[in-house]
């Protein structure tokens, strides 16, 4: 990897079911759960759950850009949520799991309204695509035993995965209905 560094984070539902996808990929340095775009500094686990701070659970991804490009991670990211609900995702549900892009400049901004646009003319979705697209703000790591979860926990990790959102890729992103 060159010494390149860029970022991007993304909310779409569970932080945990968030990280695979990235993490495994060529070019990624490094993917941390989080909670971004609430009022309180510093949220715990348990805040965020409660709903006490208007954080959403995040994964911010850092990434090497001559290996993987921005326009590439959020063409990934669509395909690990639900665009069309906007009350949280799959089994998650509430405002902390919401589906959304944080970009933390015009480039970023002006790639996924694109990808956004793309996605809605595609056709693949008959409900409108409501994940929103907002400014980026900060970002809180979240405790430890939330990070790389999926390696810490493979069982529970099946677990969350059997909550829909691995039938709904298959179904929607696999194998789109034509």
């Amino acid at each position: 990897m060159s010494n390149q560094e860029e970022t991007a984070i993304f909310a779409g539902g569970c932080f945990w079911c968030m990280v695979k996808p990235f993490d495994t990929l060529a070019g990624i340095k490094k993917v941390i759960s989080g909670y971004t775009g609430g009022f309180v500094p510093n949220p715990t686990y348990e805040q965020v759950s409660r709903h006490e701070t208007g954080h959403t659970e995040a994964v911010k991804i850092i990434f090497d850009p001559e290996i993987i490009s921005y326009k590439q991670l959020v063409e990934i990211y669509w395909q690990q949520t639900d665009p069309t609900d906007a009350m949280g995702q799959f089994q998650d549900r509430g405002d902390n799991y919401r589906p959304v892009i944080f970009v933390k400049d015009d480039t970023q901004r002006q790639i996924a309204e694109a990808s956004k646009q793309e996605l809605e003319k595609s056709g693949r979705f008959s409900d409108p695509i409501v994940t929103q697209i907002e400014a980026a703000q900060p970002f809180y790591p979240a405790e430890e035993e939330h990070q790389q979860f999926y390696r810490k926990d493979p069982h529970r990790m099946q677990l969350e995965e059997a909550g829909g959102r691995q039938d709904f890729i298959a179904t929607h992103w696999q194998n789109p209905k034509q």
